[in-house]
């Protein structure tokens, strides 16, 4: 524990010192203290304490008007007049003389060791009460950069004192159970970085909306960091993998993503900052490169492990040295207090054309009238269960914000002001939509989704949805394995809490059709395009040299973040099973993809990756999963061969593979295949030895074995799986492959919908079923049951 005293250097604190000067300046001391060894870089500083807090109120009477104003308060004045009042007293108040010299003096100093006078500081407000375990007070009180000499600096710690007494603050802490007059101010003073000449942003040690802990998730902006915060810019997101972070080797950064950063906020010309927008050549280019991105993922962990819980922190690089610090860092408390075991899921049972897009914050449906502000406004004035429309929000915004049934932004991204909020609200919110203040007009009912992965979507009406909880506590272990299908990157950390034994299914076609959204042949022989749709590959592909490592780049981070939410378990990725007309709907496909009366049964699968018009194609495939397990490390990625009709097609393909770097059995390679054609459990002995392992397809195998086209309404009586012939086929395979010491799984909706199927199966000694995640806890119920009678 520090002394007590008006003013305490950063390093002479602790953690110990919340009580003294804050849970923002404590941290910064821990950090300063004791985590320069993990290579931490903390900016320079100094706090005033609780007791200099104390003082300011006693020298200038301000306990009696507290006393009176939360009066007023609890006998139901507004929330806005009292406020207004308790901050007016403050900000006319007169700092005490000694702690006015204290705070000169430590200023002095601060400037003397970095050799400047009057150095530029940010003023940062720490209540004693913040960044506990069990409530977050982030962003309630005021924080002032580039402030710049003495007078200067007095007038930001007087605004900071009274920014203890915001709306948003006085009203989080009444929720809180928190009482007004027991938690104190503490000021922080930090050496400025110069971010304004490169960038700043945030980073949590967890994934922000599902709470899935083995990643970093960094934010990043051109200029001051107080954009990225206020939600002012959607930034770029880099996704870093914790288990590979510490293996120089390997590449841990698995997914990034570049967002618009249309404006920055820089030094202002008389002190202060000052918002400008951003140059194109910005706009398009990365704020940090993979190595700065692992430095910060680095000291994020190191951070977190010595405080033992998930951390959010700040950061900022210096445009002059290039050197990166941390400037706040304080315990994640949304995610970290989520009960593990008790899993919400909403599904939207109705749908509709978007009227706006964002990105998703929670996982949740929210309904109601449209609201659209452009600034806040009394409580009466907003309909509690109305959707918040507005183009960004600040901490004044919060009141109307636990009023809302969602909350719709223009601006910000997932660690913007609206994001953090709502997500400790638990409120959906979609952000960045762009447009959404001119499209959603006031008084429409709409239904925003946050429960269709990354993306959110505002549908007009009320549509329907169900909301179901599952306690994953109580779900029966099964000899049988579990698992689960997943196609979209952006919602598979969502079911890290399931405990499923791996995906048994991941297809390529979605990453490729949502996230690659080229044909891979266009992007290797654009010269083929016409002149419209090379122009749409180059806008595209815009920041890629070469067309073909967009494909790679692309294809790997969708497969990487697949794989990493189900680290170490297998995660079965299908190479593409495109068929050609769906190959031809692709930008630039259809140059490329012949016309053909029955795709269903023509050039698709395993035929496509030896022959002439496809061969390069499936090599970009080929790198992409290479770069995943090699380079990125996720060896627990299988790879999948679908629709493979003869021993001689299966030879070829890997013989292909293995040119392409991915050779059977090396680095732990395991490859299998889908058995959907009779072929496959005909000659199930001979492609065992080809392959470690096969998956039913069942719908495919129904359809072929019985002849009977999926997709027609005249032969849905006669297709089904539960046909003999379609059991027997399993039956036989499984047999087979356990013979020859091989696995058997089989991905699909049948066990889901039918707990006699599920039994058949695992009757017949299936070692794995693959469902969709909403259906994994039914089916794992029907296993269990199956295995008990059994």
């Amino acid at each position: 524990m520090a002394k007590a005293a008006r003013v305490v250097p950063f390093n002479q604190l602790g953690r110990g010192d919340v009580g003294l000067v804050g849970g923002k300046n404590a941290s910064l001391g821990e950090m300063a203290g004791k985590l320069a060894e993990a290579g931490v870089r903390v900016p320079d500083g100094f706090a005033t304490t609780a007791d200099a807090y104390w003082e300011l109120l006693d020298h200038n009477g301000l306990r009696a008007v507290l006393d009176e104003q939360l009066a007023r308060l609890a006998a139901g004045a507004p929330l806005a007049e009292v406020g207004a009042a308790i901050r007016a007293a403050v900000l006319t108040a007169e700092l005490p003389a000694p702690l006015a010299a204290e705070i000169g003096e430590a200023y002095a100093r601060l400037g003397r060791d970095a050799g400047r006078v009057d150095p530029e500081v940010a003023v940062r407000s720490s209540a004693t009460a913040e960044d506990l375990p069990e409530a977050s007070f982030a962003g309630q009180q005021e924080t002032f950069l580039n402030v710049r000499g003495l007078p200067a600096l007095l007038d930001a710690c007087r605004r900071c004192y009274a920014s203890l007494f915001t709306d948003r603050a006085i009203d989080y802490r009444a929720r809180m159970g928190f009482d007004h007059l027991s938690v104190a101010l503490s000021v922080g003073v930090q050496l400025m970085v110069r971010s304004d000449l490169a960038g700043a942003g945030v980073m949590f040690t967890l994934d922000t909306e599902s709470g899935f802990p083995d990643v970093v998730m960094v934010s990043a902006a051109w200029g001051l960091g107080e954009t990225v915060v206020s939600g002012q810019v959607d930034p770029d997101e880099y996704t870093v993998f914790k288990p590979t972070l510490d293996k120089p080797d390997l590449d841990p950064v698995i997914h990034v993503r570049l967002g618009g950063k249309k404006r920055k906020a820089v030094y202002g010309e008389e002190g202060l900052t000052r918002t400008v927008d951003t140059t194109d050549a910005e706009r398009r280019a990365r704020v940090l490169r993979d190595d700065e991105v692992r430095a910060l993922a680095g000291w994020a962990v190191a951070v977190e492990r010595h405080y033992g819980t998930p951390m959010d922190l700040e950061w900022a690089k210096d445009g002059v040295t290039g050197e990166i610090s941390i400037v706040q860092a304080r315990p994640e408390t949304v995610q970290a207090n989520r009960r593990s075991a008790l899993l919400a899921r909403y599904t939207l049972t109705e749908r509709g054309t978007p009227l706006v897009t964002g990105s998703a914050v929670g996982e949740a449906v929210g309904r109601g009238p449209v609201r659209v502000l452009d600034a806040p406004v009394d409580l009466d004035a907003f309909p509690s269960g109305a959707v918040l429309v507005t183009s960004i929000t600040d901490p004044d915004w919060e009141p109307i914000m636990k009023r809302a049934s969602a909350i719709v932004t223009d601006h910000g991204g997932r660690t913007s002001h609206a994001a953090i909020v709502s997500r400790e609200l638990g409120v959906p919110a979609v952000v960045g939509t762009g447009d959404a203040t001119r499209v959603l007009t006031e008084g429409r009912d709409v239904t925003v989704s946050c429960a269709e992965g990354d993306q959110g979507r505002v549908y007009p009406g009320l549509l329907a949805y169900e909301e179901s909880h599952i306690d994953l506590s109580e779900l029966p272990e099964t000899r049988t394995k579990v698992m689960l299908n997943l196609a979209d990157p952006a919602a598979a950390m969502r079911w890290w809490r399931l405990p499923a034994d791996g995906v048994g299914l991941a297809r390529l076609e979605f990453i490729v059709a949502h996230h690659v959204r080229a044909h891979p042949m266009a992007l290797l022989h654009p010269e083929r395009l016409e002149a419209e749709d090379r122009a749409r590959l180059d806008a595209l592909t815009e920041g890629y040299a070469d067309r073909a490592e967009y494909f790679v780049d692309r294809l790997a981070q969708g497969v990487a973040r697949i794989a990493a939410s189900r680290w170490p378990d297998p995660v079965i990725v299908r190479t593409s099973d495109f068929k050609t007309n769906e190959y031809a709907r692709l930008l630039g496909g259809r140059p490329f993809e012949p016309v053909e009366n029955n795709p269903m049964i023509g050039w698709r699968g395993a035929s496509r990756y030896y022959a002439e018009g496809y061969r390069e194609g499936f090599a970009l495939e080929c790198r992409a999963l290479r770069r995943v397990r090699d380079e990125m490390g996720l060896t627990n990625v299988v790879v999948m061969i679908p629709f493979c009709r003869t021993l001689t097609e299966a030879d070829r393909v890997l013989d292909v593979m293995a040119e392409e770097g991915l050779r059977r059995g090396a680095n732990g390679l395991r490859v299998m295949v889908m058995a959907e054609i009779p072929s496959n459990i005909v000659l199930a002995r001979e492609f065992a030895k080809r392959f470690d392992g096969f998956s039913v397809g069942s719908n495919d195998l129904t359809q072929l074995t019985l002849g009977a086209d999926r997709d027609s309404e005249a032969l849905a009586e006669v297709f089904d799986e539960r046909d003999p012939a379609v059991t027997r086929s399993i039956a036989s395979l499984i047999g087979d492959a356990h013979e020859a010491g091989r696995t058997v799984g089989l991905c699909g909706q049948r066990p889901s919908d039918d707990p006699a199927f599920t039994e058949f199966l695992v009757r017949s000694g299936i070692d794995s079923v693959s469902v969709a995640p909403d259906s994994f806890a039914a089916v794992k119920r029907h296993v269990a049951e199956a295995e008990r009678r059994l």
